[in-house]
């Protein structure tokens, strides 16, 4: 099983409900929130702030040089 973590944890990585940390993108893009729809294609990313989003459950993309 794939091991999830904790929001503050993240440098690169999602959570399966749509958000995305990237603290290597620019300031505005670092916590976004994403649409899916029904194919699983994840689009139409709008600016959230951290406090917005899950505290646990997520998952480093390949790659992440944090944890």
């Amino acid at each position: 099983m794939t091991r999830t973590f904790k929001a503050n944890e993240i440098e690169s990585g999602y959570h399966p409900s749509g958000y995305k940390i990237d603290k290597t993108a620019p300031p505005m893009d670092f916590y976004t929130k994403w649409k899916i729809d029904d194919t699983g294609e994840w689009h139409d990313p709008v600016p959230v702030c951290f406090d917005s989003m899950p505290a646990e459950g997520w998952y480093k993309y390949e790659g992440s040089s944090k944890g």
